[in-house]
């Protein structure tokens, strides 16, 4: 596990030279707008603070959230995990600037070699500074502890 989180770490915004898959995850412009799965926070001394440290916000369309309640997702399935700086002042904490917006997109037969899933960062706020060149392989690596929920790790709470 201790490895599988270092090796995530490692990989996470997706930076190897060596191309994985042509296929290119397009923005979701209107993704605020879908359910908001959960939020979670990482903090300073968590294996996945660099380059994850933060509040994470992860929301779905209609067939990732379907897909997240039973478990199964359909082509056309989208998470999306917007992480923002956890800003900490008087004892409370809120949002700060967005560190990046992480997309996953189900389709079985253009992102094959990736558990069905295509990959893709943007940086902060941005909709064309992308983070991901490998095709997505690193984000999947990090991915696959979670191969039998479809390498998903949100679950819909009851």
């Amino acid at each position: 596990m201790k490895r599988m989180l270092l090796s995530c770490v490692a990989l996470s915004l997706c930076i190897s030279a060596t191309a994985f898959s042509d296929e290119k995850v397009e923005y979701p412009k209107d993704y605020r707008e879908w359910t908001h799965i959960k939020t979670l926070t990482l903090h300073e001394g968590h294996p996945l603070e660099n380059p994850f440290k933060g509040i994470h916000h992860i929301y779905a369309n209609k067939k990732g959230l379907a897909g997240i309640k039973s478990g199964k997702f359909k082509d056309g399935s989208v998470i999306v995990f917007d992480l923002l700086e956890s800003v900490t002042q008087d004892n409370a904490s809120a949002e700060g600037k967005r560190i990046l917006v992480g997309v996953m997109v189900k389709n079985k037969k253009r992102f094959a070699q990736t558990g069905g899933w295509g990959f893709e960062a943007w940086a902060e706020s941005s909709t064309d500074k992308r983070l991901t060149n490998d095709g997505g392989r690193s984000c999947f690596e990090c991915h696959t502890s979670q191969k039998d929920n479809d390498y998903v790790f949100s679950k819909w709470r009851d």
